[in-house]
């Protein structure tokens, strides 16, 4: 299949190891499928255990140069990397939206969400300082250096495709390491463009490695190899704790950006125009397929009709079409099992005692397509009460003290995103402190940048992605003790 782009360099189904585009050792090849028709877009390298321990090595070669290059020169590197992203935005975009699904504007803001990480970590990469700490003895002096952490391997996800690799290629790259990627199977050639690029800006080969493939065997080989220093991870809770368990055996450093089950609250005395807009953005982008979609969404009963009635009207006017469609601000769920998932919370609320208000079966338009979904009269009893949808369903939850929704909110393993809205100063403080999560948005509905840290508590994972933060978790510290200092 040709896409409708027009730089058709960017458009890869080989596999990048040690700067070369290579097929897998057997000649095997997966399929990448179209969620909004099932066709196949183009097929990729079945990658394996081999191709994967090549990419390690070069990556192991190629980090101990890098670590020595000066700041300057990283930067600049990855400043012309940012630079390429945003000339070809669009065709980044049209990639993404091919193999994704996701409306052609959504792709358009991941692209540049993508692009603002690179340049981001392209300025902090000056700004890796040290310290002299005060001595202990007269003769001694003790000082601080960060060095990178080595060879990292990035396991990303399909929601997100761009942004969710570029969050951990900037601050890794600027840290002085290297990369072996595994993008989700459903999305690699957003991936193998960012290579290209890459490549093109000008970084040395072997730095940056990207496997298609069979995400257990590549996996195991990643984490099973001494010269991997560091894993990150964005995915499911479940998936995270199985390779949290295959590094503890070489005692890897991880970052895990795993599962969500956000909780979105409307107290009585928010603007309540503002929580509607607000919980939609939260709920309903990327099709609600993201970690931090309003998954709970607990309204005041003094305002909760009120509330409902908004809601409604505005999720009514959300378009659901394929993701080229100038109309479309809803595309596909990514697979038969995602739509399966939906299709099991709507009937277990509704056998729960859920009123659906709007939605609630699959679109006229077939395949993977799902109506936005408003479920009135929720409960804790209900799927949706603890378990990730990861799709267009709002269930509104009613409540009638702070307390009351504190404890509700928290009670779940996950603590990544949570979301209120009040106009009172001091309950604005209070609830921010006493929500379980890595990340609160008082009084809106849209929370990611790349100058916050971005991560979770609990079962959500550890570490931070964005931000002056974020380029810790590629460093480590090391204690210098100098002696000998006076005669």
């Amino acid at each position: 299949m040709k896409l409708e782009i027009k730089n058709q360099s960017l458009f890869i189904e080989k596999a990048y190891i040690n700067g070369q585009w290579v097929d897998a050792d057997d000649s095997s090849t997966l399929d990448v499928l179209n969620p909004v028709n099932q066709e196949i877009i183009g097929r990729v390298p079945n990658c394996g255990a081999t191709e994967t321990n090549v990419a390690i090595n070069a990556a192991a070669e190629a980090q101990k140069k890098w670590q020595k290059s000066h700041a300057k020169e990283k930067a600049s590197i990855l400043r012309d990397f940012y630079n390429l992203i945003c000339s070809n935005q669009d065709d980044l975009a049209r990639i993404l939206t091919y193999e994704q699904g996701k409306p052609l504007a959504e792709a358009i803001g991941e692209i540049a969400y993508s692009a603002s990480f690179i340049e981001w970590f392209s300025e902090e990469t000056k700004r890796i300082y040290g310290d002299v700490i005060p001595g202990h003895m007269h003769d001694r002096r003790t000082i601080v250096i960060k060095q990178p952490v080595g060879v990292v391997a990035a396991i990303t996800p399909w929601n997100f495709p761009s942004a969710m690799l570029a969050r951990k290629v900037g601050p890794a790259l600027a840290a002085g390491c290297s990369l072996v990627c595994k993008p989700a199977k459903q999305t690699p050639f957003s991936a193998l463009a960012f290579a290209y690029l890459a490549e093109e800006a000008g970084l040395p080969k072997g730095l940056l490695n990207v496997l298609t493939g069979n995400a257990q065997t590549i996996g195991k080989a990643l984490t099973d190899s001494t010269l991997v220093r560091k894993l990150t991870f964005t995915g499911s809770t479940e998936i995270g704790k199985m390779l949290l368990k295959e590094c503890a055996k070489t005692v890897k450093r991880v970052s895990m950006e795993l599962g969500g089950h956000a909780p979105f609250i409307v107290f009585e005395d928010a603007d309540i125009e503002a929580a509607i807009a607000g919980a939609i953005a939260a709920k309903y982008r990327n099709t609600g397929q993201t970690c931090v979609c309003a998954n709970r969404i607990y309204v005041h009963q003094d305002i909760y009709e009120q509330f409902s009635e908004g809601f409604v009207k505005e999720a009514r006017k959300l378009q659901t079409s394929q993701g080229f469609d100038p109309l479309a601000d809803q595309g596909p769920l990514i697979d038969e099992a995602a739509l399966a998932k939906v299709e099991e919370h709507v009937a277990d609320a509704k056998n729960h005692g859920g009123q659906v208000v709007l939605g609630g079966q699959p679109h006229e338009l077939g395949g993977l397509f799902y109506e936005p979904t408003v479920i009135k009269n929720a409960n804790d009893e209900m799927l949706v009460s603890y378990e990730e949808t990861f799709g267009p369903v709002a269930p509104l939850f009613s409540f009638s003290t702070e307390e009351e929704v504190i404890e509700r909110a928290n009670n779940t393993p996950f603590g990544l995103a949570s979301y209120f809205y009040t106009s009172d100063l001091a309950k604005s403080w209070r609830v921010s402190e006493q929500l379980e999560y890595g990340i609160v948005g008082l009084n809106t509905g849209i929370i990611s940048t790349e100058m916050a840290p971005f991560g979770g508590v609990k079962e959500s994972g550890m570490g931070r992605e964005g931000s002056k933060y974020g380029i810790d978790d590629y460093l480590e510290i090391k204690y210098i003790s100098l002696a000998g200092i006076e005669e």
